[in-house]
């Protein structure tokens, strides 16, 4: 039995009542026959997810996946505007289709036509550099802030952000046991009111790759507040983790804290899409367990970019800030609550992610809030990141300087520093967060000189030092930079 949809019982209709007006054996047999073929056509239209729509941005020389859905065994055809290629597919038993186009350098705009014997034509589409943000609520705030929490200057650059060059995706919220096909959202060009509702971090981001590389940025924001990092991961590179449990099919489930849920709503549609690289902010949800962080974050990551299957795309991510943390746990207070060794567990990934990067927030925490008002200095450091690294920019300050060494001369220990070519600095200030222990374990207050990328650590209780440990406290505002501005991380040389 034939199923119209609404538009083929608009045209059958339309068409009978003509043709009563004049009776005739012969045109009630026309009219079977063109309702008939009108309802195959109009059904027969190919289907899109939601990011392939117009003002999407496909990543630049590449060979970038198109997908949809349409009849079985129906043939697919997509034409791009920049070269007039012609790429042609079939369906499978479900309807599904895939085919990869090849892109150009930065450019257009162009479009796309996509035909299973009616034309779908993609408009406004640009070529450029597309990359992925994700996390929790500190990559979902957005640039007007939330309720009573601001984004420090945001107003001034809401007002100046009309850019079509700059073309944003938000992913909506969605948590499911089952991975899905598709997810709700739709791409629009940056303006005030679009650019309000998006990721801060996100947004300042592409802001300045647009600026420096002068090429068209395209930002997909799939983030969800307060989420684990359980919940963004696939159920297969959870199984090592015994202490994980999948919920199935049916069972009741918490958006941001059942494992998988948001991988299956929220980055299953989309895995595939053209990217570069991925941005991640996210470690609050898992501040209180920061050794399964350690093994979690890696293996993420990996999945992440067995998913896309374009290698080891780069992936440069925000430390978390420091915040006092012990609100959330009254009465309940243990060493590891002490969020700076969530952050330790972040600097360590630097050293098992490949082609990775930390964007260090040591000096924009506030004690009280857990979002930084101060959204740009992150959006700018990640982007520092992607412009020295991804697209090989010199001359600037890119990475936050980190521990390379540390020797023990008589009571001092010695720290060297890398990236940190023109040293290091307090911008005047004294440096108070360091701290130097013997072999009894317990953590004195130091003394600090900076000698170019060199510190020297020492305290009068401390005649034999083994371990110095910096800024590893909760909270706490970093007073070591890079003379280019770029804190230096909390960290420790020891595993106690």
């Amino acid at each position: 039995m034939f199923q119209f949809n609404q538009l083929s019982q608009n045209i059958i209709y339309t068409t009978f009542t003509t043709f009563m007006k004049v009776k005739s054996p012969l045109l009630y047999l026309l009219f079977f026959t063109v309702s008939l073929n009108t309802s195959i056509v109009v059904n027969a239209r190919v289907k899109l997810p939601s990011l392939f729509t117009n003002n999407m941005v496909l990543q630049q020389k590449s060979d970038v996946a198109i997908w949809g859905w349409a009849q079985e065994a129906a043939n697919v055809s997509v034409v791009t505007s920049w070269d007039n290629k012609h790429y042609n597919t079939k369906t499978d038993s479900k309807g599904n289709w895939k085919l990869k186009v090849n892109t150009p350098a930065a450019g257009g705009p162009y479009n796309i036509t996509i035909s299973d014997g009616s034309a779908v034509v993609l408009k406004n589409v640009l070529i450029g550099e597309v990359w992925l943000c994700s996390g929790q609520s500190n990559m979902e705030m957005p640039m007007k802030g939330y309720n009573g929490q601001p984004v420090l200057g945001s107003n001034m650059a809401i007002l100046k952000s009309k850019n079509k060059n700059i073309r944003l995706f938000t992913v909506a919220h969605s948590g499911k046991t089952e991975p899905q096909q598709d997810v709700a959202g739709t791409w629009e060009e940056a303006s005030p009111e679009t650019v309000a509702n998006f990721s801060a971090t996100g947004y300042y981001f592409a802001r300045l790759l647009n600026e420096t590389l002068g090429v068209p940025i395209g930002m997909i924001n799939t983030s969800f507040g307060g989420s684990s990092i359980e919940t963004w991961m696939t159920p297969s590179s959870l199984q090592p983790f015994d202490n994980v449990k999948i919920p199935k099919k049916g069972e009741s489930i918490s958006l941001y804290r059942s494992p998988a849920v948001l991988y299956n709503g929220m980055l299953a549609p989309i895995a595939g899409y053209g990217i570069k690289g991925s941005l991640w902010y996210q470690g609050e949800g898992n501040y209180d367990k920061p050794d399964e962080y350690e093994k979690l974050f890696p293996a993420m990551v990996k999945e992440w970019r067995s998913l896309w299957n374009i290698g080891d795309f780069p992936f440069y991510y925000a430390q978390i800030a420091p915040y006092n943390y012990t609100i959330f746990t009254p009465g309940n207070w243990a060493t590891k609550y002490n969020s700076a060794y969530l952050r330790d567990a972040q600097r360590k990934a630097l050293q098992t992610i490949p082609n990775s990067g930390m964007a260090v927030l040591l000096d924009i925490g506030e004690e009280n809030l857990i979002h930084p008002a101060n959204k740009e200095a992150g959006g700018t450091r990640l982007a520092y990141l992607a412009l020295a690294k991804t697209y090989g920019l010199k001359g600037f300050g890119a990475a936050s300087p980190s521990v390379d060494s540390i020797t023990v001369k008589g009571s001092t220990a010695i720290l060297t520093f890398k990236d940190a070519a023109n040293g290091l600095t307090s911008f005047g200030k004294p440096i108070s967060h360091f701290e130097i222990a013997g072999f009894d374990k317990k953590f004195y207050p130091a003394k600090a000189a900076i000698n170019k990328a060199v510190v020297s650590v020492s305290a009068p209780e401390v005649k034999e030092p083994v371990a110095v440990r910096y800024a590893f406290k909760d909270f706490v505002v970093g007073d070591l930079f890079s003379t280019e501005g770029l804190p230096v991380s909390s960290f420790r040389t020891d595993d106690w």
